[in-house]
């Protein structure tokens, strides 16, 4: 994976600056969007297990939201500074056996991704492209590649020691 030019950055930043002006109702249409993508996606986060309908002010999902925007923001941003994801290796076991532990499949990785660039597409209206959904979905899918390897090697390892 390359690195992001000045402008791929720029993209980055404008649509993120834009995202944070109404992120309380984009991070409600974010899991709306996962539900309408992958219904069976509802039961894998707690907030939504148990209801028939997106709560509304939900610090849960708010926050959770807002986890995976930031991450994929970081992400970004790494790709323009160091040419590569590279995620603290406690938080990437954490995202791993969270992943793990919720039956998150590699199909799920793709729910996700496709929910977030429908989101940041709401989000900047007219002004977004098609340069910006390329470069969102880069970092995306440097973010869910390490995450993916880190579930990969933890159940290899569960496997080695039975």
């Amino acid at each position: 994976m390359g690195g992001f030019s000045e402008k791929e950055e720029a993209l980055i930043r404008i649509s993120w600056e834009e995202l944070m002006k109404n992120f309380p109702h984009l991070s409600l249409r974010f899991f709306t969007l996962i539900v309408e993508i992958a219904p069976e996606a509802k039961d894998m986060f707690s907030f939504l297990r148990d209801s028939d309908e997106i709560p509304q002010n939900n610090p849960l999902l708010r926050g959770h939201a807002m986890k995976v925007f930031k991450l994929t923001y970081e992400s970004a941003m790494q790709l323009r500074e160091k040419e590569e994801v590279v995620v603290e290796d406690t938080l990437l076991k954490y995202l791993s056996s969270v992943h793990i532990k919720n039956g998150i499949l590699d199909a799920h990785f793709e729910v996700l991704k496709e929910a977030l660039l429908k989101t940041i597409k709401e989000a900047m209206g007219d002004r977004w492209s098609e340069d910006m959904n390329r470069v969102w979905a880069a970092a995306y899918d440097g973010l869910a590649t390490a995450v993916r390897k880190e579930m990969k090697e933890s159940i290899d390892g569960v496997f080695q020691i039975l």
